[in-house]
């Protein structure tokens, strides 16, 4: 019966009671009873159907939400296939890993910083001078100051070293500015940080001065990378085993972090967090993988190495003393290590100089190519 005829169907009957009332015969009171009990099945019936259609509703509204939560089954099947992901995606970084410790026999560690050169004072108090370690290149570079768009290109160390230089330097002007001290010259491309981002890279061809290409460092740029060079928030490094770049990561307590880099594509290979402190650090570099951090103190002392970390896990902190750069009681600006003639390139308050170091081989290292 529909909704509608209902309410008429009651009226109507009621209508008939009262009219059958009225008259007060025994076969009449029959009907009024008959009446009555009609009319209450048919009210019965009538809240009957309406929880009939309520749980039907509710019935499909079930239906509907069982065919969008996913089984118990295939939320298992789902944490399977996210925890496989997860595996396949550790073991293609450790593949990565290996690759790199196997890319080169390189089992030097650093057991003394021997002798200082100062080699020429020129510039701002802050800026980075290198050679570029590509085998066959003597080219050296200076990138004066926190903030420029410009580098000087020497042919040769003994060029750069005369008061007056010859041949001059060659200027060249980028299309950009860069920031901070931690830039560095490899095959003939600076890699460097562009001013005004937080975490980006520029490869730049110094034949042309054009930008090559760029990357975005995931999780740099939010402090500077030393405690001590405010200014420097990326900090690249080249070693025997290639291109990398240092930062201070606040997730980690502001400890290093170091990645390294396709020089080519400028693609993150690995990336280790390190337990080397930012705080009081001045800089570091790394040679044959492992990161060494040079500290000093605020208003300029002797530069000290407390700690290093080991990509190969052969080298530890706790076991290496702590070693002393020559008297010189300045601050450094930047260090950069040259894995050709196994030098540093330091930035010494406007002072150009260099560094002797002296290696042994680590037995653990070699062991662990063959």
């Amino acid at each position: 019966m529909s909704g509608r005829l209902l309410p008429v169907l009651l009226l109507s009957l009621c209508l008939t009671v009262g009219s059958v009332q009225s008259q007060g015969s025994s076969q009449d009171a029959f009907i009024i009873q008959y009446l009555e009990r009609r009319l209450s099945q048919m009210e019965v019936r009538s809240q009957v159907d309406g929880v009939s259609v309520r749980v039907e509703r509710v019935e499909r509204e079930l239906e509907y939400l069982e065919n969008k939560i996913p089984t118990q089954t295939d939320i298992e099947i789902e944490e399977a296939l996210l925890e496989q992901q997860i595996k396949a995606a550790e073991l293609d970084q450790l593949k990565k890993k290996a690759k790199i410790k196997m890319e080169k026999d390189c089992s030097a560690a650093l057991t003394q910083i021997k002798s200082l050169k100062i080699v020429k004072k020129v510039g701002d108090t802050s800026g980075s001078w290198f050679r570029d370690p590509s085998e066959g290149s003597a080219k050296v570079y200076l990138l004066s100051g926190i903030r420029n768009n410009t580098v000087l290109e020497f042919v040769s160390l003994q060029s750069f070293a005369e008061r007056i230089t010859t041949p001059p330097a060659k200027v060249l002007q980028l299309p950009f500015h860069w920031q901070g001290t931690g830039h560095v010259v490899y095959n003939g491309f600076l890699y460097c940080h562009k001013a005004d981002t937080p975490n980006q890279i520029q490869k730049v061809d110094l034949l042309n001065g054009t930008v090559v290409d760029s990357t975005l460092i995931p999780g740099a740029g939010h402090v500077p990378v030393y405690g001590l060079n405010l200014n420097t928030y990326l900090d690249m490094a080249v070693d025997e085993l290639g291109l990398w770049v240092i930062y201070a990561d606040p997730e980690y307590g502001g400890n290093l972090v170091i990645t390294k880099l396709d020089k080519g594509s400028l693609a993150v290979e690995y990336t280790w967090d390190t337990q080397c402190r930012s705080r009081d650090a001045e800089g570091a570099f790394l040679i044959c993988g492992t990161l060494y951090v040079v500290y000093n103190v605020h208003y300029g002392g002797r530069s000290t190495i407390q700690c290093l970390y080991d990509i190969h896990d052969t080298i530890h902190s706790v076991e290496s003393p702590v070693m002393f750069f020559p008297k010189r009681y300045t601050s450094h600006s930047s260090i950069h290590y040259h894995p050709g003639d196994k030098q540093l390139y330091a930035w010494d308050d406007g002072y150009q100089t260099i560094y002797k170091v002296e290696t042994r081989v680590n037995d653990q290292t070699t062991a662990e190519y063959k």
